[in-house]
């Protein structure tokens, strides 16, 4: 029989690069939210995967930025404290541009705490030229010496394959720490409210999506039937924010839970009756026992 094997990798990059589809992607199954907009993780999502012999603990962290709050700053601390409790990490990068400011302090405490790392370049998808990628993965070869350098494309898959594989090799003897049928750490309510939070992303724009939060008041299953209540209240900063996220008629609330709804009942296996409510927290970004109730330190 095949010696059991398990490593925790944590998940790193700069916001908007792909960190959550990577992590859907390898899972089959979504477990983060993912957007155009970055920032769109806001604290450590764990993922399981299991094949075989091998469980890979994933922690999908934030993407590392120059916080303007103290939900960026938590956010922040995140990351640094997900490469220290882990075996190894996987660094996802655009497949094109300059080197970022905070990749080069990404890869500065992955040096620090010594441990090894797997080069990810997203997106390849997007690239004509195989000279820009290599290019590219040049640029970051220089500032460390990967434990490999996969192109993948989340999006379409590519490369899927060899970058499991990579990371597979870097696990070590050891019992297994989760059921191997387990997918995520993630409270339902937190998958839930998380489902809400992206279809804001997707629907309302500028700076309001990141001024909200979800709070989920009621997640119970009928006990005559196979049917999940929820009730959720979004928080929005401002009271014009509120008008937006209500929309005209409430056209725009129905969308976000309409779309949030339809997620929850394909993840959660089972009919969904959502209701959702909009109510005004001003600047709670800012402030420590709002960021603590809705979970975000």
């Amino acid at each position: 029989m095949a010696e059991s094997k398990t490593a925790f990798i944590a998940i790193v990059g700069c916001p908007n690069v792909g960190k959550s589809s990577i992590l859907n992607r390898m899972l089959g199954e979504k477990i983060a939210i993912v957007s155009p907009k970055p920032q769109t993780t806001r604290t450590r999502i764990l993922g399981v995967l299991t094949k075989g012999e091998v469980q890979l603990v994933f922690t999908d962290t934030p993407g590392y930025h120059t916080a303007k709050n103290k939900l960026g700053e938590k956010m922040n601390r995140a990351v640094g404290s997900g490469i220290r409790d882990v075996d190894a990490c996987l660094l996802v990068v655009e497949p094109r541009g300059e080197v970022r400011e905070a990749e080069r302090t990404l890869i500065a405490r992955i040096k620090k705490e010594q441990i090894p790392c797997v080069l990810a370049v997203n997106k390849i998808d997007t690239v004509g030229q195989k000279e820009t990628l290599l290019e590219q993965i040049a640029r970051y070869a220089a500032l460390f010496d990967f434990a490999a350098v996969v192109p993948i494309s989340a999006k379409d898959g590519s490369g899927m394959g060899a970058l499991e594989s990579e990371l597979s090799a870097l696990a070590f003897p050891g019992e297994h720490l989760f059921p191997d049928d387990t997918l995520t750490d993630q409270p339902e309510k937190v998958i839930a409210a998380e489902y809400i939070r992206e279809k804001i992303l997707r629907n309302v724009e500028h700076e309001i999506p990141h001024g909200t939060a979800v709070a989920i008041e009621r997640f119970r299953e009928r006990e005559n039937a196979p049917i999940l209540d929820i009730d959720a209240t979004i928080y929005c900063e401002k009271a014009s924010h509120k008008g937006i996220l209500i929309g005209k008629n409430g056209e725009m609330l129905k969308k976000i839970s309409t779309g949030a709804r339809i997620e929850m009942e394909r993840f959660f296996g089972c009919k969904v009756s959502l209701h959702c409510w909009v109510k005004v927290k001003e600047d709670w970004r800012n402030r420590e026992g709002l960021i603590h109730n809705f979970g975000l330190d």
